[in-house]
């Protein structure tokens, strides 16, 4: 019965903290589409090129990858008590499947990086320099 009471505890235990991370990388997305939908407002307003938004894409991605590997820490959680062979097969194919938009999304930020450098950006300028209210 002790054992049983034991296993039962590690297994409440393990399903709360996954929720817990699930809920970090949830919040991690929608905090990071939030601010990235204001400054697309905001810069959408001011200057109307597309070459404007290349460092909210910028963010946005990171963002989306940091809650994507949140995301993915739960799973890996979720299957580490007990798991069957379905849970692993599973877990390999929402890893396979993260991984890849990890690996894209990494890929853009990339390329998006270079454009900045290459190309400069009126909006990350812009929101570097100092004006009403801002500190330099």
């Amino acid at each position: 019965m002790d054992g049983m009471f034991d296993q039962h505890w590690l297994l409440e235990a393990v399903d709360l903290l996954v929720r817990v991370v699930e809920a970090a990388g949830i919040l991690i997305i929608f905090v990071g589409a939030m601010m990235a939908f204001v400054r697309f407002v905001i810069v959408g307003l001011r200057y109307r090129q597309s070459k404007a938004f290349v460092p909210i894409r910028l963010t946005l991605g990171r963002f989306l990858t940091l809650g994507l590997e949140f995301q993915l820490a739960s799973d890996i959680m979720r299957t580490a008590v007990a798991p069957t062979l379905l849970d692993i097969a599973e877990l390999a194919a929402v890893a396979a499947i993260r991984t890849a938009l990890n690996y894209f999304l990494a890929r853009e930020i990339k390329q998006e990086r270079r454009e900045i450098a290459e190309l400069g950006s009126p909006g990350s300028a812009d929101s570097n320099q100092a004006g009403p209210g801002r500190a330099s």
